[in-house]
């Protein structure tokens, strides 16, 4: 875990970049999706050759487990990669949009999509190189250039995403990594003209942007907190669910915004889902080696937060129902003093952190429900909407609870993976953000919808509501009014005749 900048940028010298993007830009969104593809393909092959040196630095960098680094990390980005140069232009391709009402049988409409023009990323630090990796993939394939910014305190994964990018070759100054202070770098993205921003990060750092980007009316993506719930059923099979749970709560030691954080169970089934659970807690093995499944947190300061917060909620009278051990036998060099024990929570209340904020590590809780309607309350008492999930052997059930639970992601005997599915949007309600990333919904943030309505009578000499206005004119539109929302078939009938007259107007001098 290092903090080493090569070269800081300045406010000045980031509004340079972006200025320096745009003919850059301009030239690349003239190149046919095809060839913008092609140098994409290199990146993918740069990636495919490195897969062992990327995992290495991400451990390296932000402390993960290797195979956290490899599955959540390396495999998705090679994933997304194959899969928005496989679809992205059909995703670019504009489309024709369907007639509204005969009475303007003469329209034809098409959307069409352009890229913004330089893109601004600002991405977090608990998954380095996955979630900037698939922005920076759509931004380029959309047509725009990039500025990438990575967490301050992993810049050797910046870097590795620099060396993959670069690997295509593109024009001098479509793509831009950069390195500066975090608290700098959003105010320097809005004021130094990016055309819209992506940022993942906390909350109320988003609220921060939101206000500064409202200055300039500037589009922004934000993917922010999270406090997930998953319900299990009564009819869940509990091996699959404590064992699916026990991963989307701890792995990456629980740094995972779409982690679970509170275990809603079914009070038939409470105390046998709780033995396994704690069980699987119990068992988990701290350390940074192969074998180890909790790894340290990538920073003293964020241990020290959490640690704060599951303190809270014990001095609020929760109890600790399974812990994992915290003393790694073989930490990474410079990790010893960032380990804390997976802590599973019992007797919780609403106003503890664990219920009604986001704990940002290896902390969830268990609690009963009676029926349905109580888990879906419970599961929907956060400001929070960023994913969900249901554990029950019932499709039929979970999908009529998951279509209940108000998250952006919801996923049915899982949780968390969604994130690796690049055909799938990702993105929250409420406090988790606005707008999305991945898949088609996410691939379109990239780009600016822009509608053309062409008109297949050209030869006319006006439209029925052009000037010069007359006692006509109003009587013939007040026609098409009524045919349209009279109240009964006879009036409607009625109305034709003064459309039928009105309709000639078209050929009036």
């Amino acid at each position: 875990m290092s903090n080493r900048y090569n070269k800081i940028e300045t406010a000045d010298s980031l509004a340079a970049k972006i200025a320096a993007a745009r003919p850059a830009q301009a030239a690349w969104a003239a190149c046919s999706f095809p060839e913008r593809a092609a140098r994409l393909r290199q990146s993918l092959k740069y990636l495919g050759s490195h897969i062992d040196e990327i995992t290495d630095t991400i451990h390296r960098e932000n402390g993960k487990l290797k195979i956290d680094a490899l599955a959540a990390e390396v495999l998705p980005a090679l994933m997304a990669a194959r899969y928005y140069i496989r679809m992205g232009r059909r995703f670019c391709k504009p489309r024709r949009i369907g007639g509204g009402s005969l009475l303007m049988f003469n329209k034809r409409s098409r959307l069409v999509y352009k890229p913004y023009g330089v893109v601004g990323i600002i991405s977090p630090w608990n998954y380095p190189f996955a979630i900037p990796f698939s922005e920076v993939v759509m931004a380029l394939l959309a047509g725009n250039a990039v500025v990438l910014k990575v967490a301050s305190n992993i810049p050797g994964v910046g870097r590795a995403l620099e060396a993959v990018f670069n690997a295509a070759e593109f024009p001098a100054g479509l793509f831009n990594y950069i390195e500066m202070p975090g608290r700098e770098a959003g105010p320097a993205f809005i004021k130094g003209g990016v055309d819209k921003l992506f940022f993942t990060g906390s909350t109320a750092t988003g609220r921060e942007l939101m206000a500064l980007a409202a200055e300039r009316l500037l589009p922004l993506v934000l993917e922010l907190g999270g406090s997930d719930a998953a319900i299990v059923c009564d009819d869940a099979d509990l091996d699959r669910a404590a064992r699916g749970l026990l991963w989307a709560g701890f792995s990456n030691a629980g740094q995972s915004c779409g982690g679970v954080q509170r275990i809603l169970v079914h009070e038939k089934i409470y105390r046998p889902f709780l033995e396994k659970l704690s069980a699987l807690i119990t068992g988990l093995k701290p350390g940074s080696g192969p074998d180890a499944d909790l790894g340290p947190m990538s920073t003293l300061r964020q241990k020290e937060a959490v640690q704060k917060q599951i303190d809270a909620c014990l001095a609020a009278g929760a109890e600790i129902a399974a812990q994992s051990g915290c003393v790694p036998e073989d930490p990474a060099p410079g990790t010893e003093g960032c380990f804390l024990p997976a802590v599973l929570l019992t007797g919780v209340t609403p106003d503890m952190p664990i219920m009604n904020a986001e704990i940002f590590g290896p902390a969830a809780a268990a609690l009963p429900f009676h029926d349905d309607e109580e888990a879906l309350r419970l599961a929907n008492a956060s400001s929070y909407g960023l994913t969900g999930s249901v554990w029950s052997r019932n499709s039929r059930r979970a999908r009529r609870l998951a279509s209940g639970i108000n998250a952006g992601a919801v996923m049915i005997n899982d949780h968390l993976m969604s994130h690796g599915l690049a055909e799938t949007p990702w993105g929250g309600f409420g406090d988790s953000g606005i707008g999305r990333t991945h898949g088609k919904l996410g691939f379109r943030e990239m780009l600016k919808a822009q509608v053309i309505v062409d008109d297949i009578l050209p030869f006319v000499k006006k439209d029925l509501f052009w000037h010069p206005y007359t006692e006509k004119v109003y009587r013939g539109v007040r026609a098409i009014a009524e045919l349209l929302g009279g109240r009964t078939a006879a009036s409607r009938l009625k109305a034709l005749g003064g459309v039928f007259r009105v309709f000639f107007r078209y050929w009036e001098k």
